[in-house]
């Protein structure tokens, strides 16, 4: 039976929201919102980040609200935990067990962009470790293959969050993790999973090592994996290979790649299988970036100003996109305007700690020395050593 959430519609109804207009911000029905109250559906996995930010929540908070406690009897209770049943006797795992896994590991998931990565270490290594335990005992084919896809998310997720918690210096353990994830997946001939490994790794090259003709090369691999299966990440691997091209001062090359990325994510359908990696924002991002690496910075600050006239919040990707203003009104000698960015970049970096976030903001520091005795500029300075040296 349907537990009501009366926590969540407390929540909605503390932040000044109607159903209505609660339904209208996120482009959903208000009975679909009634439906979520009165615990009768849940919200899909892609559109939870969105809720908790127009509730003000993080994540796990939101998940929390989804899932309140409830009082169950002694017999319901022995059923509460399959998946503790099945790691006692790996061999008897079953379909519902791997799906109460794989749920396990999207919620991790959604956590990324909104917690320290140091935080979500333990439970993802944790989960990995679990899933291969039980790979390695099932019997049953579907199980198996099940499993699998589980491990190739699983393995994803715990290069993502070694890649992050390491201020992504750690490319080799991370590169080792999505390694294990594609080859996972072309096991079971699962191209998007695949390709989300793929994905992340190119990610590795192009703001890790830093290097744009690996990096290209991987996103024209995803893009040939991905071509058919899903347009999210067709869209993403055009949206990064422009990057690369930018990196190295292709305009027109990165443009084309920018007009596919646009045309992919105009053609999203109903059953994309990775809606989740997909945001509204993401192509004026990335697009943002572009144009700074660049060196057209008005362009980019409109672009990047778009995005920052949105819902207000305090995640990883709206700490780069921030940082990134800073360097568009440096490289225009605004110095008023980039150190305000630069301020709320740092107060979004506090709340989740993103290496991505935190290696943009030093460049920006570093793009500031010539005019560290200007106050504005010193001020960011003091507040950079004090917040470095708290950590």
């Amino acid at each position: 039976m349907a537990m009501p959430r009366k926590g969540l519609a407390a929540r909605r109804k503390a932040m000044g929201h109607s159903q209505e207009s609660l339904a209208e911000l996120l482009r959903v029905t208000p009975g679909t919102v009634g439906r979520w109250e009165q615990g009768k559906s849940n919200p899909d996995l892609w559109l939870q980040p969105r809720l908790a930010k127009a509730l003000a929540l993080s994540v796990q908070e939101l998940i929390d609200l989804l899932n309140p406690p409830v009082e169950v009897s002694a017999a319901e209770a022995r059923d509460t935990d399959r998946l503790d049943r099945a790691l006692a006797n790996p061999s008897k795992v079953d379909l519902v067990t791997v799906a109460e896994l794989r749920q396990r590991i999207a919620l991790l998931g959604l956590r990324y962009d909104g917690e320290r990565s140091t935080g979500l270490l333990a439970e993802a290594g944790q989960t990995l470790g679990q899933t291969r335990l039980l790979c390695a005992h099932a019997r049953e084919y579907q199980v198996k293959r099940d499993l699998l896809a589980a491990e190739a998310e699983a393995s994803t997720l715990m290069g993502q969050f070694v890649w992050d918690a390491s201020q992504r210096r750690d490319h080799d353990a991370a590169k080792g993790h999505f390694t294990t994830a594609a080859a996972a997946a072309r096991k079971i001939n699962d191209p998007v999973l695949e390709a989300v490994a793929l994905l992340r790794t190119s990610y590795v090259e192009l703001y890790g090592t830093e290097d744009p003709i690996e990096g290209l090369a991987l996103t024209e691999r995803v893009a040939d994996v991905a071509r058919g299966h899903s347009d999210v990440l067709t869209g993403l691997a055009e949206l990064h290979a422009a990057e690369a091209r930018a990196m190295v001062g292709q305009r027109t090359a990165c443009e084309r790649s920018l007009e596919r990325a646009q045309d992919h994510f105009g053609r999203i359908s109903a059953d994309e299988p990775v809606t989740e990696m997909f945001s509204e924002s993401q192509y004026d991002r990335l697009a943002g970036s572009c144009y700074l690496r660049l060196n057209d910075a008005s362009k980019a600050q409109s672009t990047l100003e778009r995005v920052v006239s949105q819902a207000p919040s305090r995640s990883k990707s709206r700490t780069i996109v921030l940082a990134n203003l800073s360097l568009a009104h440096i490289q225009q000698r605004e110095l008023d305007h980039a150190a305000a960015a630069l301020h709320s970049a740092l107060d979004c970096v506090q709340t989740t700690w993103g290496g991505g976030g935190l290696k943009v903001i030093f460049g920006a520091a570093r793009k500031l020395r010539p005019w560290r005795k200007e106050p504005v500029v010193d001020q960011v300075y003091d507040r950079l050593f004090t917040m470095m040296a708290a950590s």
